[in-house]
């Protein structure tokens, strides 16, 4: 038979671009877990665990993080409308509370039907809700229009690197370490990833100095550098950034025009000092020096992924777009035409996060009860997943600032390293594949979000319950350095 025959497609026809974006938090070990789960659902009793914890991934639920109840009722009703013919049975026999039936009702209205498109950029009553709870958490306005539901802030990254993103030459400073959502999708766009280093010493602050060193190092190399990225707080550092941090990012970006783009999905995943954002710190500089900073062009993002809502598979969020030309956010529009628009139970979701039950409404004491319990879990697991590091040969850990992760240094022997280099594998990946065989815990080597050279890392988060994992790593990591010393 002809050529004609054989498939048009394989690795070295397909778009190459794609081929080399690299996204470590669903590699080869995420791909070995689940083999190893699905080996264990089959009954296999060959293995040195009967679990797999995966804390590769900031995915709650699927670690037994429970829903919040009112969110989930809401959703029903969405879901199926003809249930609010029946008041009586939900209130009395189900234990719905009235306003969970207000609040369907109410979207319903917003929405029509969660199984139809919406408006591109997302159901304009949604998009009030969230201008609304900007204007509550920043005290500064915000306004509907500058808002854009997306499918979870993944989305909304995506649209904003596909509009920044002018050519091969287009560079954008992300933080490393990062989560490599970026690196990937700007590898995928076949633009510049120009990485500054977050200071480790200094709770993995960000260092202005560092930020203009890779800026200045980028530009004499020829790249057009147009956005940085900061994500605050840090994933996959857990870093919350103070004011000032978040003050000279602004002055720098103002000095070299610079789009920030705010990857703020940890907002309420915050345990030393408060959340701050990029949006309100804008806006006090504005006040301050009028006139100085409006040419500054601020995109913001959140999610109902993370926080307590952990609500993943529901891929809802946003994005607010302050500063920008109208004439872009046209193009934006038109681009986020092309998926034609977010899930709309996502949106809805969305509606629920920014505005859950408040005070007084039948459903608070419940909603409270279950936010405070959630975020109390996943402080005392930081806690507590931090306090085993601390005992851990040849590791260090900053204790835990915010969002789902833990990122320690972790200091191998030379043995270690040259069993690694003989099965072509950096020192932490041999570690983490080692660690996932014997104790089935997935977690990401630090290689999988950059790192300085020389040094090694790896990423946990915090979401699994129970305390046994945790011991489980603590009498590996013994083993392991016993054997390659």
């Amino acid at each position: 038979m002809g050529s004609e025959a054989g498939r048009r497609l394989n690795l070295d026809t397909i778009n190459q671009h794609v081929r080399a974006a690299k996204y470590a938090v669903r590699g080869e070990l995420a791909v070995k877990s689940e083999e190893y789960r699905l080996a264990l659902a089959k009954g296999a009793t060959d293995l040195p665990f009967k679990q797999v914890i995966s804390a590769n991934i900031g995915n709650p639920q699927q670690l037994d993080q429970k829903p919040i109840t009112f969110f989930r009722q809401v959703l029903s009703l969405l879901e199926n409308p003809q249930l609010l013919d029946k008041p009586d049975v939900l209130v009395n026999e189900l234990g719905y509370k009235p306003d969970v039936l207000e609040r369907a009702r109410k979207l319903l209205k917003a929405v029509g039907s969660v199984g139809a498109y919406s408006a591109s950029n997302g159901a304009p009553a949604i998009r009030q809700s969230v201008a609304e709870f900007l204007e509550r958490r920043d005290g500064f306005p915000a306004r509907w229009e500058d808002i854009y539901l997306s499918a979870g802030a993944s989305s909304g990254v995506n649209t904003l690197l596909h509009i920044i993103c002018k050519d091969s030459s287009s560079g954008v400073l992300v933080p490393i370490p990062q989560y490599p959502l970026y690196t990937a999708s700007l590898s995928v766009l076949d633009a510049q990833c120009v990485p500054y280093y977050l200071e480790e010493h200094k709770n993995w602050g960000t260092d202005v100095s560092a930020i203009r060193s890779s800026y200045d190092k980028a530009v004499a190399d020829g790249i057009d550098v147009r956005a940085i990225v900061i994500i605050n707080p840090g994933n996959p550092t857990g870093a919350s950034l103070p004011e000032s941090d978040i003050r000279a990012v602004l002055d720098f970006a103002r000095e070299k025009r610079l789009v920030v783009i705010a990857d703020e999905v940890y907002q309420t995943n915050v345990f030393v000092g408060e959340f701050i954002s990029f949006k309100r710190t804008l806006r006090r500089l504005q006040q301050e020096q009028p006139g100085a900073y409006d040419a500054v062009e601020l995109a913001s993002l959140h999610s109902v992924s993370k926080g307590m809502v952990g609500e993943c598979g529901h891929r809802g969020g946003y994005f607010e777009l302050v500063g920008f030309d109208p004439a872009v956010q046209n193009e934006i529009y038109k681009f986020v035409s092309i998926m034609l628009c977010a899930p709309v139970i996502g949106q809805c979701l969305v509606d629920l996060m920014v505005n859950p039950p408040r005070p007084g409404d039948p459903s608070y004491d419940q909603y409270r009860a279950e936010y405070d319990a959630i975020y109390r879990g996943l402080h005392e697991r930081a806690t507590a997943l931090h306090k085993a590091f601390e005992q851990m040969e040849g590791v260090e850990c900053g204790a835990p600032q915010g969002s789902m992760y833990l990122f320690p240094t972790i200091r191998l022997p030379p043995k270690a390293a040259e069993a690694a280099a003989a099965e072509g594998r950096t020192p932490d990946e041999f570690y983490c594949m080692r660690l996932l065989e014997a104790t089935g815990v997935c977690v990401v080597p630090g290689s999988g979000f950059g790192q300085k050279e020389g040094t090694l890392h790896f990423r946990t988060t915090f979401l699994a319950p129970g305390t046994e994992w945790v011991g489980s790593i603590v009498k590996f990591h013994r083993e392991f350095m016993d054997k390659y010393r």
